[in-house]
């Protein structure tokens, strides 16, 4: 699966594969299980799983850890997450019954088990981040049934990018990174991770973007930005060009406010602790250089496109849905 050779379209995808959010604050916090979203993932597997095939890879190599706070059943809400969220707020704040919640819920419950089915199918058994204090309730209890779903899967095996910017300027391997249409990186806080001050990400960009490949940024993946400012030499030599072709562009990512939301009410919460990370994505793609725009509303649904050098941001999981259907339409049609 990770090695098309068929005659269809190719895409890429790359999953960051972080297990672990470090925290300024508490002071001597190990860290917060964390990993991917799957929602930001499975709609673009959904869309385009049948016309093509798709390479997946992760910046390290190594098998990527789901996020079990990005499958809260309000996140497979699109547009509407916002209202979800409110309501699953209130139905889990007395007397919480999973079954009794889930039932009220049949449309996510579908669209959430659909997407775990494309995940058992293309990435095979991965691990699932713990869950939190602030964790969802529901999702406390789908848990133990998603790992146990997944017991029996092959685990599958992931390119790094090292090595697709290797096997793309090896003369004698028929890889190339040209022959993608699009990469599309979802989010989650793992991109927080290992896409930034990433040399090898920032050289996969600058091929993609001098092949013309299109590349599909959202939520937290967009911070990939940051690493554009990073070439690496067929030496290996990493040269550091804050003038660099993606420079000044347009790019949407989650809020500031998003982010504090999370840290203050939502899963990321640690009751009775200020809770702080290193930095906030908008504010660090801004210092790299990024017009940045997000919404007053962090629940809102932004979209940015790029045509100059072909790059597609959105601002969170509200946004896959608009997202994927952008994507379709700049994409040819095959």
């Amino acid at each position: 699966m990770n090695t098309p050779t068929s005659s269809k379209p190719k895409a890429l995808i790359v999953i960051p594969s972080a297990a672990l959010l470090p925290l300024t604050e508490p002071a001597g916090h190990p860290g917060v299980s964390t990993g991917f979203y799957l929602v930001e993932l499975a709609q673009i597997l959904k869309e385009f799983g049948d016309a093509y095939d798709f390479t997946f890879a992760t910046p390290g190599g190594i098998v990527p850890q789901l996020e079990i706070n990005g499958l809260a059943l309000s996140m497979h809400a699109g547009a509407k997450f916002s209202s979800a969220t409110v309501s699953a707020t209130a139905a889990q704040a007395f007397r919480f019954d999973a079954d009794t919640f889930r039932a009220k819920r049949p449309h996510l419950v579908a669209r959430r088990d659909s997407e775990l089915a494309l995940a058992r199918s293309y990435l095979g058994r991965v691990p699932v981040s713990e869950a939190l204090p602030g964790s969802d309730k529901e999702v406390v209890v789908l848990r133990d049934e998603l790992i146990k779903s997944m017991q029996d899967l092959p685990e599958h095996t992931y390119l790094s990018i090292e090595q697709l910017v290797h096997r793309h300027r090896d003369p004698e391997n028929s890889f190339d990174l040209g022959a993608f249409d699009f990469v599309h990186m979802p989010g989650g806080h793992a991109p927080m991770v290992d896409f930034i001050d990433n040399p090898w990400l920032g050289e996969l960009l600058h091929t993609l973007r001098e092949n013309r490949v299109l590349i599909s940024l959202i939520c937290h993946a967009p911070i990939a930005m940051a690493s554009a400012k990073y070439r690496v030499s067929p030496d290996g030599t990493v040269v550091t060009d804050p003038e660099h072709a993606f420079n000044g562009v347009r790019v949407t990512t989650v809020a500031k406010s998003a982010e504090l939301f999370v840290l203050s009410n939502g899963y990321l919460k640690i009751p009775g602790k200020k809770v702080r990370m290193g930095y906030f994505i908008d504010e660090a793609l801004r210092d790299a250089g990024y017009q940045v725009q997000t919404t007053t509303n962090p629940t809102a649904t932004k979209v940015i496109w790029e045509e100059g050098v072909r790059l597609l941001t959105s601002n969170g999981p509200q946004a896959i849905d608009e997202h994927t259907a952008r994507l379709r339409t700049l994409l040819p049609r095959h």
